[in-house]
């Protein structure tokens, strides 16, 4: 009877969203965690399969880190961004496009559904500049960091129209052919307004935005975001993910839910459940 109230109770939003766009910022320790990859990309190969269009844009931080450290070394960052020499660009293209996406494309492969691997190098998918930033009044070098300048959504557009699901490595190339190393919740943000995507996911390693009580926000608004950063609530490494959310909805997404990732089918239960799981961030 449990399982029957379940798919009752989720028949109306698989309805909803069938056929709609979702973007998934997929990183974190859900990525490191073997067992949970493999649920995680379940579930976004069930989402597939009941009619939605899931697009991932992955990270790889963990094993970028390793990779520098193994090449003697130290990862450095600065306000929360990779601080990205020559070799360390070299070393996020390789495990970012060579060894994170494959496997991921792999994975949804041997789920049974089908998938493309997509550098945002490849057909100009992320056009890039370099990243600049002022800390103090002092404006700081972070190497071959960039920002998105603009997406090109052709070869995502064409995965989606030939039932694939896009895995996109977050690496831009630039208007002179500079390749760039991108935060992946910016990317992200980016690519679901770009598409005009109906909803985005940032998996994170916590349950969601917390108040100054450790509760999880279920639903958070513009003005509270605003309210919050002021007051110290949302602060840290939340803060800039809490702006990449309304950056996305700014730019017609509808809304952001920002879940756990090494939680067992947060996403689903964020999305076809009525009391949710973690924080939705909307416009008002």
């Amino acid at each position: 009877m449990k399982t029957a109230q379940v798919l009752v109770e989720a028949l109306p939003y698989i309805k909803k969203f069938s056929g709609k766009t979702v973007v998934i910022k997929y990183g974190g320790h859900a990525m490191t965690n073997d067992i949970m990859k493999e649920k995680v990309i379940s579930d976004i190969v069930l989402m597939k399969f009941v009619g939605i269009n899931p697009v991932i844009v992955h990270g790889g931080g963990p094993a970028i880190n390793y990779w520098v450290e193994k090449n003697g070394g130290q990862p450095e960052f600065i306000n929360g961004l990779r601080v990205t020499d020559k070799e360390t660009v070299d070393i996020a293209q390789m495990v970012l496009v060579g060894q994170i996406n494959q496997e991921i494309v792999s994975m949804i492969q041997k789920l049974g559904g089908k998938a493309m691997g997509i550098s945002g190098v490849d057909g100009g998918t992320i056009l890039a500049r370099k990243k600049e930033l002022e800390v103090d009044g002092e404006e700081i070098d972070l190497g071959y960091v960039g920002e998105v300048e603009a997406i090109n959504t052709d070869l995502i557009n064409q995965a989606i129209e030939h039932d694939y699901i896009p895995v996109i490595s977050p690496i831009g190339c630039g208007a002179d052919g500079q390749i760039y190393n991108i935060n992946a919740d910016s990317a992200a943000g980016s690519i679901a307004a770009s598409l005009q995507a109906d909803k985005m996911f940032l998996l994170t390693d916590i349950n969601g935005v917390q108040d100054d009580n450790d509760n999880v926000i279920s639903v958070l608004d513009f003005a509270k975001a605003e309210d919050y950063k002021k007051k110290g609530v949302i602060r840290g490494g939340m803060i800039p993910k809490v702006n990449c959310c309304m950056d996305a909805i700014r730019g017609g997404v509808n809304s952001v839910h920002i879940v756990d990732g090494c939680l067992e089918h947060s996403m689903l239960l964020e999305l076809f459940t009525d009391e949710g799981i973690g924080t939705m961030v909307v416009k008002e």
